[in-house]
């Protein structure tokens, strides 16, 4: 065997190990979901039971059906989010980021740079200031912020620092003949980005509306910060509130709760699996 051979060996090993370290949890939690809470502990001889014995599917159809927590209601609201969160965000991303990459103008590096040393920012830092903005709005003007869903899509259609960035690097490796070619012939500025850097974009543009989706998807501390009705709920507080409302932690059922909330994001990456790693793959290749 080659030292190539070996080494590509190894790679592959790590890969594998690392693969498993991220599967090992999921597989727990799915297994979990499908167990009696009597069996989810250790067999009366000590040894581990992964795998679900006598299968409950009926776990599942008490989270769906449950009384007290409504998650169909849950789920709309967080794709209503999602869905206006992910518009805006990658529209306004591609925007600025053509800017940054394709239109010279004085302090471009300097004002992308502070844009950058934004996302060094955590949320929780401008949490406050960014909710008294929200109130100071619902206060004078006829918009109402607080208790809406408008405080966690609203700010996605100003962009975020990550996604312009990423945006950036992939319109850089795009030559700028086609734009000189495109501005010779008359060709607006919109118009060389919304005919020809856009439909290049797809790659990239997918990462950055996968990337959205599963961060709203996700979010916890947003939708507890700005939504005052149980009925406005998002998955991520009802997850919480499913917990709360047994008095406890009846695992096989939280797990089960669980599996549903993240199986449209596993099944969203499957379905544009090609499309996100040729995305990542052709993103920041020039600085």
């Amino acid at each position: 065997m080659s030292a190539r051979t070996h080494n590509l060996w190894l790679v592959h090993l790590g890969l594998l190990l690392a693969c498993v370290g991220f599967i090992l949890p999921f597989a727990w939690m799915t297994s979990t979901s499908l167990k009696t809470l009597e069996t989810i502990g250790p067999a009366p001889d000590g040894s581990i039971r992964f795998l679900p014995d006598p299968v409950q599917w009926d776990n599942y159809l008490q989270v769906i059906n449950n009384p007290k927590v409504d998650f169909p209601l849950f789920t709309r609201n967080t794709l209503v989010i999602a869905v206006l969160a992910v518009i805006g965000n990658t529209l306004a991303s591609a925007v600025a980021a053509y800017g940054f990459a394709k239109i010279r103008f004085k302090g471009r590096g300097v004002l992308f740079a502070v844009m950058l040393a934004t996302m060094m920012i955590p949320f929780p830092v401008v949490m406050v200031s960014i909710f008294s903005i929200f109130r100071f709005i619902g206060d004078h003007t006829p918009l109402q912020m607080l208790g809406t869903f408008k405080p966690l899509w609203l700010p996605a259609w100003f962009g975020s620092a990550f996604s312009i960035f990423l945006l950036r690097q992939f319109f850089l490796t795009l030559p700028d003949e086609l734009c000189e070619a495109a501005r010779i012939d008359g060709c607006s500025e919109f118009g060389i980005f919304a005919r020809i850097m856009l439909p290049l974009a797809r790659p990239a543009l997918s990462v950055v509306a996968l990337f959205t989706f599963m961060g709203v998807w996700n979010d916890f501390l947003g939708p507890l910060v700005y939504l005052q009705s149980p009925e406005q709920y998002t998955l991520a507080l009802g997850l919480q509130t499913f917990q709360s409302a047994h008095g406890g932690t009846q695992w096989n059922l939280l797990m089960a709760a669980s599996t549903l909330v993240l199986l449209p994001v596993v099944i969203l990456f499957f379905l544009t699996q090609r499309t996100f790693i040729q995305g990542i793959a052709t993103t920041g290749m020039k600085g």
